[in-house]
């Protein structure tokens, strides 16, 4: 299927203007991919003939539907491993002693797609009862499509995406198995909330965050939308909490504010304001 350039702008600008991501000329090969099933379901015949449509406005929730086909969805069950482990060796465990006096944490997964990151991150907890009893444990997930939020909220997977991280024993443990694949168990479900937001819009409710996830979605940001970003994450982390990025990504030279833990390696927080001034 052969795309106008016209028309790869167009999309281009559609996917910027709703999410801030930017849809590079690397990524561009991705178009009549993404795109394929929404076309077969609507019976439109090429990308250029989808173009037309939106540009006449007949469909508006269409906009929508090609926003959602074009975002970058790829995530799995403690994805990449080695952070998971340092959330649950190094990263809990001291704020489980800062926060020893009000016995409340709050983690908030920014772009989590489908859900699996903010499971993984129930898992840590369910999995350690004694430890976090009498706790209050808010995790949070946002997405900016509500499709993929839509998605977590119902906990559902396929057989190929419940093995993705997760072992046998862990499928089994929190997991039942269905007609249509395997779903979270109510407990897991309950254990944690969704809902739809742009990570450019300020921060959701409560706003002070002890542990903040936003892996590998600044880079499909430009430049200065990724500032704007690192604004709204920080504004919305704790005074000394921590921010997890991805690790293609850094807050060197894009967020003042912020800087990597020397002590923990991988996870940033607010700056020194003393050392700053040093």
């Amino acid at each position: 299927m052969q795309i106008s350039d016209s028309s790869s702008r167009i999309l281009a600008g559609l996917l910027e203007a709703r999410t801030g991501q930017q849809l590079t000329m690397s990524r561009r090969w991705r178009l009549e991919t993404a795109l394929s099933q929404l076309l077969r379901e609507r019976g439109i015949a090429s990308i250029d003939e989808l173009i037309t449509i939106l540009v006449m406005g007949r469909e508006p929730s269409l906009s929508t539907r090609v926003v959602e086909a074009l975002l970058n969805n790829e995530t799995y069950f403690f994805r990449d491993r080695l952070p998971f482990d340092l959330i649950k060796a190094a990263a809990l465990p001291e704020l489980a002693r800062r926060r020893e006096a009000s016995r409340t944490l709050r983690i908030w997964s920014a772009g989590c797609s489908a859900g699996q990151e903010v499971y993984s991150l129930a898992m840590l907890f369910a999995e350690d009862p004694q430890r976090w009893a009498g706790w209050t444990i808010d995790i949070l997930g946002t997405d900016v499509s509500e499709g993929m939020v839509s998605r977590a909220r119902e906990g559902s997977y396929t057989q190929f995406e419940v093995q993705r991280g997760l072992g046998v024993q862990q499928m089994i443990r929190w997991f039942e198995e269905g007609a249509n694949g395997w779903r979270a168990v109510e407990a897991l479900r309950k254990s944690v909330r969704f809902q739809v937001h742009n990570l450019l819009e300020p921060a959701p409710h409560p706003g002070r965050f002890d542990l903040i996830l936003c892996r590998n979605v600044l880079l499909y940001l430009h430049e200065n939308t990724r500032r704007k970003a690192f604004d709204r994450l920080s504004s919305a982390l704790g005074p000394d909490g921590w921010l997890m990025l991805g690790a293609g990504e850094t807050v060197i030279g894009q967020a003042p504010s912020l800087e990597a833990d020397r002590e923990m390696r991988g996870l940033y927080r607010h700056r020194d304001p003393s050392a700053k001034a040093a």
